[in-house]
C-alpha cells in the first residue's frame, strides 16, 4: 500500500513567513499596498500579476517537488476552489485537486455534472474534501441554520444522490433534504472515475457519515495517542458497516536543517503573540478548542509550553489561521514523526507550510526523500474508471 501526499494551496493570501505572522503580503485580500507581492504595486499601479498566477506557481512547485496533488480549502473569505481547480488544471500535468466544499450549498445533481466535467477535462484529477461545517458565524455567513447532526445527515444524503446519479441509470430519491425523479448525467459524462472522498469531523454524527461514504477519514494532527484512539473508534464503527477505512492527517510543518533553527523561527513569530490571547484560545468554547484544553496548560507563558510531545506543537493557529497542531524540528525529526504516523495507520498526508511556494520546495526536497519516495503513490496522467462504492 502506497501513501498519498498532498500539499495545501493557499486560498486566502499567504504570510511572508511565520516569523511575521501579521504580514499577509501575498494576495490582495487586504488590498494592494507597499510590500505586497503576487500581485503587487509597481510605481503605484498593479503589476499585472494576478493571485491565480501565484497559486499556479504553488501548484507547479509542489507537483515538481513530488506531491500527488493539492488541497484547495474553502472559507467565506477565499477564492472558490471549484473555479480555481479548473484554472490550475491547465497549468499542471498529473496534479490532483482536492476540492473542499460543503454539500449543503450545492445541489448533488449540479455537483455530479461539475465533477464529471472536471474528471473528463483533467483525466480524473478531482478529489473531494467533504466538510459539513463547524457552526457559528461562519456557518451563518452561508445562511445555513441546520443544526450540527442534521448537517452530517444532509451530507450523507447528498452523497447518496451524487453516487446514484453517477452510476449512469435514471435515479429516483426521496429524502429529508433532496429528492430526484429520473435524474441522470448526460451520456458523454458517464463512466468517469468517481472522485475519492476525504471526509472530516470528530463527532459521532461525523464518524457515522464517514463510515458510510469516506475513502479517507481526515483528521487534523493531534497528540499521537489521541489520534490512534480516534482511528480505532472509526475502524470499529466502519467494521459494523462492512467497510475498511483509510486515514489521512492534515499537518503544518516547520522544518529546518537543525532543530534549533526550526524553533528559532517559532520564537521570532511568538514575539508577536499576546500570551493572554493564547491562553484564551486554549480555553475557548468550540469543539476544537475543547479538545485542545486537554493538551495544553491553563496558562501559556512561552512557545514551548504548547509543545505537547516531541516536535508536536499546538501554537500554529496563533501565527496563522487554521489548525493548532503541526510539526516543528529538523528535517530528520519531522520525517521521523511522519514515519511514526504511518505506523499508526495513516494512509495519506495533507502537508502545508508558510509561505506555501518556498515551503513546498523545502519539504519536497528535504523531508519527503527521508521517508522514501518509493512509498508514495506515483502520479499518472489518466486514472481508470472505478466502480462507485
Amino acid at each position: 500500500m502506497t501513501v498519498d501526499v498532498y500539499w495545501r494551496i493557499g486560498m486566502g493570501g499567504d504570510h511572508a513567513s511565520l516569523r511575521t505572522p501579521k504580514v499577509r503580503n501575498r494576495g490582495d485580500w487586504g488590498g494592494l499596498g507597499p510590500g505586497n507581492i503576487a500581485p503587487a504595486l509597481r510605481d503605484g499601479r498593479p503589476d499585472g500579476y494576478a493571485y491565480i498566477d501565484h497559486a499556479a506557481a504553488v501548484a507547479k512547485a509542489s507537483e515538481a517537488a513530488g506531491f500527488l496533488g493539492g488541497l484547495l480549502p474553502s472559507f467565506p473569505g477565499t477564492e472558490d476552489p471549484w473555479a480555481l481547480s479548473a484554472a490550475l488544471a491547465r497549468e499542471t500535468s498529473t496534479y490532483r485537486f482536492m476540492v473542499a466544499f460543503q454539500p449543503g450549498f450545492l445541489h448533488p445533481l449540479q455537483a455530479a455534472r461539475m465533477s464529471a466535467s472536471l474528471q473528463r477535462a483533467t483525466g480524473g484529477r478531482l478529489v473531494y474534501n467533504i466538510i459539513s461545517g463547524g457552526g457559528g458565524p461562519a456557518q451563518l455567513w452561508w445562511g445555513d441554520k441546520v443544526d450540527h447532526d442534521d448537517r452530517y445527515a444532509r451530507t450523507s444524503e447528498f452523497l447518496d444522490v451524487l453516487k446514484g446519479v453517477w452510476r449512469g441509470e435514471p435515479f429516483d430519491f426521496d429524502g429529508r433534504f433532496f429528492a430526484t425523479r429520473g435524474a441522470a448525467l448526460p451520456g458523454h459524462l458517464t463512466g468517469e472515475p468517481f472522485p475519492e472522498i476525504y471526509f472530516s469531523g470528530s463527532s459521532a454524527a461525523a464518524v457515522n457519515a464517514a463510515g458510510l461514504h469516506a475513502d479517507y477519514y481526515l483528521s487534523w494532527l493531534e497528540p499521537f495517542g489521541d489520534l490512534e484512539r480516534k482511528f480505532d473508534g472509526v475502524r470499529e464503527h466502519a467494521a459494523k458497516l462492512g467497510r475498511t477505512p483509510k486515514f489521512a492527517v492534515r499537518i503544518d510543518i516547520l522544518a529546518r536543517h537543525t532543530e534549533e533553527a526550526a524553533w528559532a523561527e517559532i520564537e521570532k513569530g511568538w514575539r508577536h503573540v499576546d500570551p493572554a490571547i493564547a491562553t484564551r484560545q486554549a480555553r475557548g468554547d468550540s469543539v476544537g478548542a475543547g479538545r485542545i484544553k486537554g493538551w495544553v496548560p491553563d496558562t501559556i507563558t512561552g512557545y514551548r509550553d504548547v509543545e505537547v510531545q516531541p516536535n508536536v506543537w499546538a501554537g500554529f493557529s496563533l501565527l496563522r489561521g487554521g489548525p493548532a497542531f503541526g510539526l516543528v524540528g529538523s528535517y530528520e525529526q519531522v520525517a521521523q514523526r511522519l514515519d511514526e504516523l504511518l505506523d499508526l495507520g495513516v494512509d495519506a498526508f495533507i502537508l502545508a507550510g508558510n509561505p506555501h511556494l518556498e515551503e513546498a520546495y523545502r519539504v519536497g526536497e528535504e523531508v519527503l526523500p527521508l521517508l522514501g519516495r518509493s512509498r508514495f503513490t506515483q502520479p499518472s496522467a489518466v486514472r481508470e474508471p472505478a466502480p462507485v462504492a
